[in-house]
């Protein structure tokens, strides 16, 4: 044996300085053990989109044009209100008004909705109050309105093209990303109405393009930092950054993602100690900081400049702002006012704490407790809301007492100080505030007591009509304001003499009979910011016209943007109430259960995701966390495993990106408001790059798995993925567009039980699905068929049908002595005649007549001179006439709440109660008091 072979066989001691060999093997040379000569990434190459193969661009080109075709397939169905449309669509007949409103939301994507309806040719008459109202008759343009978020969410496919090409994946990668995006369910139904998730997905989206761009600029080293490319990204991550956050505020984990991305790539420069000097290092943190916070703020504080531009006149959202917010707009803005309170001046009052409503008083009593006269708190101006302020005791005169409340006019001005016991004298009813031991109205807790109005003209008052005037100084402005009461400037509580009690405002609303309006009480342990009032106007007949006179300050653009910022966040954080549709976070990534967003003639709008890819993601997600689990372990064992770059690669890339799912989705578990299925599609997006990030690498970049070898196989399971996603997107795609399915089709694919759309309101055979036609003033009927544009959603308008007269209308005869009739409810759902009877008996029901040659559950009904003959028709239900029929001021000044009322009586009936619930609109509206 050679001696080679003896140098081989033998046993040699370990060294002592060698490492273990269960431990990662040594470097192959002392120079891949030291540091990288900069901070450059290892196995990055510059990916920059603007230099992508001529074949990219066409393959672009490709699925914009497909995602095109899918987004705006019908998208002028349904022709009626659809979900948030009634919110949305209504913001832009506000806009378009320049009538204030509040919403929880940012103005940017309601902005830009309204921009497309107004060169479109809206003119905000509509007001989309209800679910199902049609657009056709009133002439809306609610397809260009449609078309802003489906524009944006046909964009959203080429970002995510470009997204995963700039991460290092194969174009054949970024194609499957994209065509995820085309066909999955949910995102398409979002963005084919006039909602605000597509252009949040789409800005979410661009953030991602730009902050991967910037990225992959950074990873290149020293060498491009800086650059016109590194600065481009770097400005346009931050311009996305502010659109994202002014559409919706979950641009917040958006900008928490970059954030934690940016602090991470600051880390690794400050590790560089031979190319990043710390002159250097404070130049990289201050561009961050510059582009990542600066402008983002900026963008947002821009677009809340137009926001205040276009709102200037009152609207039903002013009444959640501060008075001197709300003096700010047309119409609320008043006068400069006398400063000094006297007795006998005429004042509003107005209350601190709940939204400013003022202190009211009508001419009706309560039906309980002493059944005086109501008082109330009310959001806008009125002259029932004028009050005289008397002394506890009348004045004297030359020839004694001067008797009456306007004793005080022809005397010197006695001004109303600290701990004075005055009388409020309602000027309309001349009745006094008064209060005693009965309980209030609604609230029955033992410490409030009723406030009312009581006595007549003529009457001297009682004992229980008297308060004591408490300023509270650390409230009030100026030291004067501290020691006598003056407008504006003085807050004060008012302390019944008799009971203790101070008077006292909350958020309850009193009952129909109230016309809604805030109760008001009195109080013996009331806290403070609801017992605080301060006089808005004053008018006293003996002030000099020279007297000192006040206003509200102008809080100027930061102050009421400050201001609303609050109110929009306590108003969020207060939409806790229970939905019909929403749902919790650990339900969305299984896809649970969706959104029912429109019901009418047989068809619906559900929204649901594609359950393939909605499963495949997260199972991805899941993935990726059991690796990082694995990782961590193996680099506690010294495994060595991150000396490989495609490890690392994986690690950073897929892990960014899940990353991204993380920010988008965890937080959602803290907030206790009411939550739907849609506040998880930017996480899903986020998912669907995590899913093909995870193919690419292990078809492709990762050797040992064997098929970055086989190409082919990796091509086969990508084309089965797609072929399935698009066969799974076409089998709910009518839940998607509202077209005809059937009951067997429907119940096929409902996979869960947690799906609750309803299958028994879909026909039984598409053939069924065949034009009702609507009889119409004049005319009758044809079987020639209606243009698609009439074919759905062509009901009468209950209010336009009163109002017609029956000698206008020219009934069609039908021949014979029987006629088949079947009843349904306004969303095209059978009604059994027992359902039908009860709603006759108790009066709440409203028939219209509809003629159609295909009825399949229906029963006779004898027919007299050519009509059919039914029971009983029941007369309509009466209209809500107002909020307050006492009310007669200014129509700018007493803007109505444009929220849709409950019916008054609580007797209206709805198909809710004899099937599956209807759709509502997922945010409540908001009323001010």
């Amino acid at each position: 044996m050679g001696q080679k072979s003896k140098d081989t066989l033998a046993v040699r001691p370990q060294s002592r300085s060698g490492r273990s060999s269960s431990r990662s093997p040594k470097p192959k040379s002392q120079k891949s053990a030291t540091k990288p000569a900069s901070y450059a990434s290892d196995g990055v190459t510059d990916n920059d989109i603007f230099s992508l193969p001529g074949s990219d661009y066409k393959l672009l080109a490709l699925i914009t044009l497909v995602a095109s075709a899918v987004r705006l397939f019908r998208i002028y169905q349904p022709s009626s209100v659809v979900f948030d449309e009634v919110h949305f669509g209504g913001f832009a007949s506000k806009y378009i008004k320049g009538r204030f409103f509040m919403d929880v939301h940012p103005p940017l994507a309601k902005l830009l909705i309204t921009l497309a309806g107004w060169l479109a040719g809206f003119d905000g008459e509509f007001d989309f109050k209800d679910i199902g109202k049609d657009y056709l008759e009133p002439g809306v343009p609610y397809v260009a309105m449609r078309m802003l978020p489906a524009v944006l969410g046909v964009l959203t496919v080429p970002l995510m093209f470009l997204t995963l090409r700039v991460t290092g994946c194969r174009t054949s990668t970024a194609f499957m990303g994209a065509t995820a995006v085309i066909f999955d369910n949910a995102l398409t139904t979002q963005s084919r109405l006039i909602l605000l998730d597509s252009p949040l997905v789409f800005f979410t989206a661009l953030t991602a393009l730009s902050f991967n761009c910037f990225t992959n600029q950074q990873e290149l080293g020293p060498s491009h930092a800086f650059g016109i490319l590194w600065w481009f990204w770097l400005v346009a991550t931050g311009l996305s950054l502010g659109a994202t956050l002014s559409v919706k505020w979950v641009g917040l984990f958006t900008m928490a993602w970059v954030g934690s991305l940016t602090a991470l790539q600051l880390w690794v420069l400050l590790g560089d100690s031979k190319t990043v000097t710390p002159r250097l290092w404070f130049k990289h943190l201050f561009s961050r900081i510059f582009c990542l916070i600066v402008i983002p703020l900026s963008f947002y504080l821009a677009i809340f400049a137009i926001h205040f531009t276009c709102l200037v006149n009152p609207g039903e959202g002013d009444g959640f702002m501060s008075s001197e917010f709300q003096a700010t707009l047309n119409s609320k803005s008043m006068q400069d006012v006398p400063a000094d309170v006297s007795f006998g001046s005429r004042v509003t009052l107005r209350h601190q704490n709940t939204q400013g409503g003022y202190l009211h008083s009508h001419n009706h009593m309560y039906p309980t407790g002493s059944k005086q006269q109501q008082v109330t708190l009310y959001p806008h101006k009125d002259d029932n809301n004028m009050f005289l302020l008397e002394n506890q005791t009348q004045p004297l005169g030359p020839h004694g007492e001067v008797e009456g409340p306007y004793a005080w006019d022809n005397l010197t001005s006695q001004y109303i100080e600290d701990g004075a016991v005055i009388r409020l004298y309602h000027l309309v009813t001349h009745r006094r505030i008064h209060s005693h031991d009965e309980r209030p109205p609604v609230t029955e807790a033992d410490w409030q007591l009723e406030v009312s109005a009581y006595g007549y003209e003529g009457f001297a008052g009682d004992a229980n009509d008297l308060f004591r005037v408490e300023i509270v100084k650390h409230m009030s402005e100026g030291e004067e304001a501290k020691k006598r009461v003056r407008t504006i400037q003085t807050r004060f509580r008012l302390v019944h003499i008799m009971t203790g009690c101070v008077l006292f405002s909350h958020k309850v609303k009193l009952p129909d009979w109230g016309w809604e309006q805030q109760e008001v009480t009195c109080a013996k342990q009331g806290t403070l910011p609801n017992s605080i009032w301060y006089i808005e106007t004053n008018l006293h007949p003996t002030l000099p016209k020279d007297a000192e006179r006040v206003n509200y300050r102008n809080p100027g653009f930061l102050g009421k943007f400050w201001e609303l910022q609050k109110v929009m966040w306590t108003t969020n954080a207060g939409l806790v109430e229970s939905h019909t549709w929403d749902s919790r976070p650990p339900s969305w990534p299984t896809l649970l259960r969706g959104i029912n967003f429109w019901g009418k003639e047989h068809r619906h709008i559900y929204l649901i995701g594609n359950p393939l890819i909605w499963w495949s993601t997260t199972l991805a997600v899941g993935i990726y966390l059991v690796f990082k689990g694995i990782s961590i372990l193996r680099w506690q064992r010294s495994c060595g495993d991150y000396r490989h770059n495609s490890f690392k690669r994986f690690d950073y890339e897929v892990g960014t990106s899940v990353l991204g799912w993380f920010f988008h989705y965890f937080p959602f578990y803290l907030m206790a408001r009411q939550l739907f299925l849609h506040h998880y599609l930017p996480a899903l997006y986020f998912a669907i790059m995590v899913l093909c990030q995870e193919f690419d690498f292990v078809t492709s970049r990762i050797k040992s798995f064997g098929l970055a070898s086989n190409p082919a196989i990796g091509k086969i399971l990508m084309a089965g993925f797609l072929g399935l996603s698009v066969v799974v997107f076409s089998l709910y795609s009518p839940l998607a567009y509202g077209n005809p399915w059937t009951q067997d089709a429907c119940n096929k694919m409902k996979l869960l039980s947690s799906w609750d759309f309803d299958c028994n309101s879909f026909h039984t055979d598409l053939n069924q699905y065949v034009t009702e036609y609507t009889r119409v003033e004049g005319a009758e009927p044809t079987n020639a068929p209606l243009p698609p544009s009439e074919q759905y959603g062509s009901e009468y308008d209950e209010e336009s049908v009163e109002e017609q007269e029956p000698a206008a209308v020219t009934q069609p005869k039908i021949p014979g002595d029987k006629a088949r009739v079947e009843y349904r409810d306004q969303h095209g759902n059978l009604l059994p005649e027992s359902v039908v009877a009860s709603l006759r008996a108790e009066g709440n029901v409203k028939f219209e007549t509809r003629y159609s040659s295909s009825l399949q559950n229906a029963h006779e009904v004898p027919i007299v001179d050519g009509q059919p003959v039914y029971d009983q028709i029941a007369p309509p239900h009466p209209d809500v006439e107002g909020q307050n029929p006492e009310t007669g001021g200014n129509p700018e000044d007493s803007v109505p709440l444009e929220c849709p009322a409950s019916v008054v009586d609580g007797n209206e009936q709805s198909a809710e109660q004899f099937g599956y619930p209807e759709p509502s609109p997922a945010n409540e509206c908001f009323e001010a008091t």
